[in-house]
């Protein structure tokens, strides 16, 4: 059965006279419980009637009254909620939150121009389109950003997950909600791991009176390492972006190309040196495995690694290239334990001292 709307004109009238903030309270809640489309067409005129009225009410909880009634009515009338969401916080907060009516026009302008509140209510929506998304990020204040990305209902871009980090990169509010989302683009990913190795190194000099160079030893490592590890499973073109950004940010290192390659990593291996040389990767992936080993040579030149590394890189394409995964579980890690433990028989005798000391320290790193 249908509920019919029990109010005439003349009720309306009494309604501007009524002094009661809670009695027009109460009406405001009732006119809106049995507000939808199986109203007739007078009744509906009579409840919008009503809501303008109400929208004009000095008492904050007659409009809230409305607000919390209408959030979840999809047949409110589009200027009715409107009203409603531009309204102070505590009335316009359940329309922000919930309603249907509101497209994202209309949300994106209150998020560019209402208070801090009316944005985390915004981003707390059950589902937020990436335009809506993009203008959260743009306009919105900490612990609303930080809201959207607790959000997995918001449909957040690379462009947008970079923006938050460029507003607030050194918010940990906004960052470790970021790290638990259920998917993140791999240069996101990276972009946060380096945040997050700077506050840590921060920490370790400031709690732990470790030596600044020991320090930032530890959190390189730290850093590259779980780098490394982000472009394992990544598809090309992420690793291709992956090693562009490392790039542009000078953190494409020959410690990180050398770490891939004992991960037996080699499409992250031939992505940085083709970036490295500024040549095209298909003409990279040939020069490193050329047959006649002249090719690695030329193109490890042309990067300007090392020279001193060099033979630990031959000798690390070499046992890639002769060793295989077995597809049984735990083939990379003894993959990688098996590289490191021929690259480093290889040159137990007949190395520069240092090198194997700098060798020895990065690649038993690596395994453990």
């Amino acid at each position: 059965m249908t509920q019919s709307l029990d109010l005439s004109a003349a009720d309306v009238a009494k309604l501007i006279q009524d002094p009661s903030s809670e009695r027009r309270a109460e009406t405001a809640a009732k006119v809106a419980t049995v507000y939808s489309a199986t109203l007739s067409d007078s009744e509906r005129a009579i409840a919008t009637e009503i809501f303008h009225i109400m929208l004009q009410d000095a008492a904050v909880r007659v409009r809230k009254a409305l607000s919390d009634n209408l959030k979840s009515n999809p047949d409110v009338p589009h200027d009715i909620a409107v009203s409603l969401a531009k309204d102070v916080a505590e009335v316009a907060t359940p329309m922000l939150q919930s309603s249907t009516v509101l497209n994202d026009a209309d949300l994106a302008e209150i998020v560019a121009s209402h208070s801090a509140t009316h944005q985390r209510a915004v981003a707390e929506r059950e589902s937020i389109s990436p335009e809506l998304a993009h203008s959260l990020v743009e306009h919105g204040d900490e612990e609303a950003v930080a809201s959207l990305m607790k959000n997995e209902g918001a449909k957040l871009t690379e462009g947008a997950l970079q923006r938050a980090l460029d507003r607030f990169g050194e918010s940990e509010k906004v960052h470790a909600p970021m790290v638990h989302r259920s998917k993140l683009p791999i240069t996101v990913a990276e972009r946060l791991v380096t945040l997050v190795s700077t506050m840590l190194c921060e920490r370790l000099l400031t709690h732990h009176d470790l030596p600044p160079a020991v320090a930032a030893d530890l959190v390189l490592q730290s850093r590259e390492r779980a780098t490394v590890s982000l472009s394992t499973d990544a598809a090309g073109h992420d690793v291709a972006s992956l090693v562009e950004q490392l790039h542009r940010n000078a953190r494409l290192t020959p410690t990180i190309v050398l770490r891939a390659l004992c991960t037996g990593d080699l499409d992250f291996f031939e992505n940085a040196m083709a970036r490295l040389a500024d040549v095209p990767v298909v003409n990279a992936y040939r020069l490193i495995h050329d047959p006649g080993k002249l090719g690695l040579q030329a193109i490890y030149q042309r990067c300007r690694m090392p020279d001193g590394l060099f033979p630990i890189v031959r000798a690390a394409v070499d046992v890639a290239r002769e060793l295989k995964y077995d597809g049984e579980a735990d083939d990379r890690s003894r993959f990688t334990a098996r590289t490191i433990e021929r690259v480093l028989t290889h040159f137990e005798t007949g190395f520069d001292g240092d090198n194997v000391d700098y060798l020895i320290d990065k690649l038993t790193r690596l395994a453990a």
